[in-house]
């Protein structure tokens, strides 16, 4: 391990370790979601855009879930939630939308808290993928 000294202080610190990404995939965000949400990278399945829509609420990105939003049905705004905190995310199944599929189901739990009590969100999603870019369309009627 490195220890870095901050100039003019003496003080040691160790370094900080890249925060894990919230997907929960065991990359850091900066290694996972954190590049699809700067646009380098697409989501290749409808679970990975769900995976890095629920990342993009947890860290505070609402222009990448208006972005990857099905015009269909996307809201104009976006307003998150600050005292909403985003805990943990349960996939349960996900029914087609790999690489070759246009069309994708993703059923998952998703975790917070909010004033201080538990809560969780169950849904299963629609995602459809046209010209090669997959779109959350909203909750399976």
């Amino acid at each position: 391990m490195d220890i870095v000294t901050v100039p003019n202080s003496g003080e040691v610190l160790a370094p900080a370790r890249p925060l894990r990404c919230p997907c929960l995939s065991g990359e850091s965000y900066g290694a996972c979601c954190q590049r699809l949400h700067a646009g380098e990278l697409r989501a290749p399945t409808a679970e990975s855009l769900m995976r890095a829509r629920y990342s993009a609420f947890a860290v505070g990105e609402p222009l990448y879930l208006l972005s990857t939003w099905h015009p269909s049905t996307r809201p104009e705004t976006l307003q998150l939630d600050e005292d909403l905190q985003w805990v943990r995310l349960d996939v349960h199944r996900a029914d087609r939308g790999g690489l070759l599929d246009t069309m994708g189901v993703v059923e998952f739990t998703a975790h917070f808290r909010l004033h201080g009590r538990r809560h969780e969100q169950h849904e299963a999603s629609r995602f459809v993928k046209e010209n090669r870019h997959w779109f959350y369309v909203g909750e399976l009627d």
